[in-house]
């Protein structure tokens, strides 16, 4: 997902977000493992979109904190 599209979101929607984009990463694990699946290189695009969220969600809170 795009940053400019990640940054209009509230910081309860960019929480769930990572939280389902853990989970959806931990399955991802999982089936690697077990040889289930199919394209092994969307976990790269998951963990980057994980560390993209988490950026934005600390910019969100530091700003926050300093107004």
């Amino acid at each position: 997902m795009k940053g400019s599209k990640l940054r209009e979101l509230s910081l309860g929607e960019l929480e769930k977000m990572i939280r389902d984009s853990r989970d959806e990463l931990l399955q991802m694990r999982l089936r690697k493992e077990t040889g289930q699946v199919e394209r092994s290189h969307m976990l790269k695009y998951v963990r980057k979109d994980i560390a993209r969220m988490e950026t934005i969600l600390h910019e969100k809170n530091t700003v926050s904190v300093r107004q």
